[in-house]
């Protein structure tokens, strides 16, 4: 039997929303062991002088506690 838990990660990019979703996966990555998946709860961005300067992704990323 496995047992998850469900983490919140809210990452940025000055690139676009799948960057930043990348980012903070690739980061959760560095810390949290066996990432099942995450669920993209909000995407947001930030405007400065009418242009669109970064985006942001708030998730919940899921894993399996280890034994």
């Amino acid at each position: 039997m496995s047992i998850a838990k469900v983490t919140e990660v809210t990452a940025s990019s000055t690139v676009s929303f799948e960057d930043a979703l990348k980012q903070g996966i690739a980061r959760a990555d560095k810390t949290l062991n066996k990432i099942e998946g995450a669920w993209i709860q909000e995407q947001k961005v930030v405007v400065r002088n009418g242009e669109i300067a970064e985006y942001r992704v708030n998730m919940k990323v899921t894993f399996v506690l280890e034994d």
